[in-house]
């Protein structure tokens, strides 16, 4: 089987590429920016035509796009975000229309919940953001393609190389050579986040690919569990044997305040695919804090 990975040196899309690469009877296809990529491609620029040439030489069983921005440019998140799945999916149904496209979206499509409440793929999508806006409309280009297609709306993703954009990525390399008395301010921690291992996510994507049965247009990867951001903050402190303090802005974040609770429903995507969050929030933590400390060092922050 021959699947193709877009975005495979990212966050998400190396986490799939190494459970792709390790898999028997999967021929693995890398796709992405890099000139090194098997196919070297930019999706925010390049046309439907020339794309559609190259996907047709690679043959396809299966093609995962990974490929994702996350802010702040909205030119950026426009042409990632929305624009490249779209032009991945017209150069698929000229080039390969019989491939299955599995899309990462974000549960971010969903927009604001209420507390206590796991949205399911049949809630309300009210994006408050322009990147759920954007990641929305990409859902919208995929599941209105016409191909065998399926978005995998994925929750808040923590573990090993969980980037510096993110809160737990900053905050591991941030604790990472502090000294003993150092205070850390953040932001307001009270916000609920359900939060999922990017290995869960990536086998999630893997049993999407491979599998021959037809899936539902959009499906949850989530680990069903909303907790508060304090709650992965103190466990990193924990893991990473911070003594020093952390101070909370109380006044909090917009991001925070417009959505204080997410939590989404895994039950389709256990149905369709078989799949379950297998790993504990204190495992993914405590992976992330493993990879962070096997970094190249660098000067200490003081």
């Amino acid at each position: 089987m021959r699947i193709l990975v877009l975005g495979h040196s990212g966050y998400l899309g190396g986490h799939v590429a190494r459970e792709l690469r390790a898999l028997p009877g999967v021929q693995f296809m890398s796709g992405g920016r890099e000139a090194s990529a098997g196919l070297a491609v930019d999706l925010a620029t390049v046309t439907p035509g020339p794309l559609a040439e190259r996907l047709f030489a690679l043959a396809p069983d299966a093609v995962v796009n990974c490929a994702g921005a996350v802010g702040p440019q909205p030119v950026t998140l426009a042409e990632v975000n929305v624009r490249a799945p779209a032009v991945l999916c017209a150069a698929l149904r000229e080039a390969a229309p019989h491939a299955r496209l599995v899309h990462l979206g974000s549960a971010a499509e969903y927009g604001p919940a209420g507390i206590g409440e796991r949205v399911t793929e049949q809630s309300a999508a009210r994006p408050t953001t322009l990147y759920g806006a954007t990641k929305l409309a990409g859902t919208v280009a995929v599941t209105s393609s016409g191909l065998d297609a399926v978005v995998l709306r994925i929750t808040n993703p923590v573990g090993p190389g969980a980037p510096a954009a993110g809160l737990p990525g900053r905050l591991a390399r941030q604790l990472r050579g502090l000294e003993p008395d150092a205070v850390v301010r953040l932001g307001d921690l009270s916000a609920h986040r359900d939060f999922v291992d990017v290995r869960d996510v990536a086998h999630a994507a893997v049993l999407a690919a491979t599998g021959s049965t037809r899936l539902p247009p959009v499906l949850n990867i989530a680990s069903g569990q909303a907790v508060p951001v304090r709650e992965l903050v103190r466990e990193l402190v924990r893991v990473a044997g911070f003594q020093g303090r952390i101070e909370e802005d109380a006044e909090g974040s917009a991001r925070s305040a417009d959505v204080p609770w997410q939590c989404s429903d895994p039950t389709a995507a256990r149905t369709a695919l078989g799949w379950s969050a297998r790993h504990s929030l204190a495992d993914s933590v405590s992976a992330l804090w493993s990879a962070v400390s096997a970094e190249p060092d660098r000067e200490p922050v003081h």
